[in-house]
């Protein structure tokens, strides 16, 4: 254990991320950030970026000429009432509220890869998650697509791999030395403790409007 300590002691990491916790995943026989809800991380060593995704997303972002990459982890914002359905609210002020967030969430990654010293011109950009999990409340995870898509439009990023969607939640892992990027469908008691967590999480964002199988990509 002291000397696993010792390594993750010793390994680099950029300015603005010392926050984020770091183990050593003894199978790819590396570092490992597990970035959750609202969180980014990038970097340019050999380590690894984990997530798990429900009805959020993650966009794992990437310039394969200087070998910086990062990942980040959101869900778009919708009011909730106690019970957790979607209030009845004007739907286009609801899209507003997504949309900052959303679009905070892929500036703040991209703007750390370019000041690690990416350039904007050569990033490459993969996109996972989106699921319904949250089956009794309104397709969050659609939401989620449809901006993660169109801001990746809109910001002529250049999208080199997708997966979106479904009704399972999904684990990703990131290696942002490479680009590669690895998903997996999670199911079965996993699934309600991510709902749950989920849920949680949406609610807070709505009172916060300011703020399987193995798939290689």
């Amino acid at each position: 254990m002291n000397s696993l300590a010792a390594k993750l002691n010793h390994l680099p990491v950029l300015p603005g991320f010392e926050h984020l916790r770091r183990f050593w995943d003894a199978t790819h026989d590396c570092p490992t950030v597990k970035v959750l809800p609202g969180e980014y991380y990038v970097s340019g060593h050999a380590e690894m970026v984990s997530t798990v995704l429900g009805s959020c997303v993650s966009a794992c972002i990437f310039d394969p000429h200087r070998r910086i990459g990062g990942m980040n982890h959101f869900m778009l914002p919708a009011p909730m009432n106690e019970g957790g359905a979607r209030e009845r609210d004007d739907w286009s002020g609801t899209v507003g509220r997504a949309a900052r967030y959303g679009n905070d969430a892929m500036e703040q990654l991209i703007n750390a890869i370019l000041k690690a010293g990416g350039q904007r011109a050569d990033l490459e950009v993969k996109i996972f998650g989106g699921g319904r999990v949250l089956k009794q409340m309104t397709d969050v995870g659609r939401r989620n697509i449809e901006f993660v898509q169109g801001y990746i439009q809109t910001e002529r990023l250049r999208l080199v791999a997708s997966d979106l969607g479904d009704v399972y939640p999904r684990q990703v892992q990131f290696f942002p030395a490479t680009g590669k990027a690895r998903v997996r469908q999670l199911r079965g008691s996993q699934d309600a403790v991510l709902v749950a967590d989920e849920r949680q999480y949406l609610k807070r964002l709505a009172n916060d409007p300011i703020k399987g199988e193995v798939e290689l990509f």
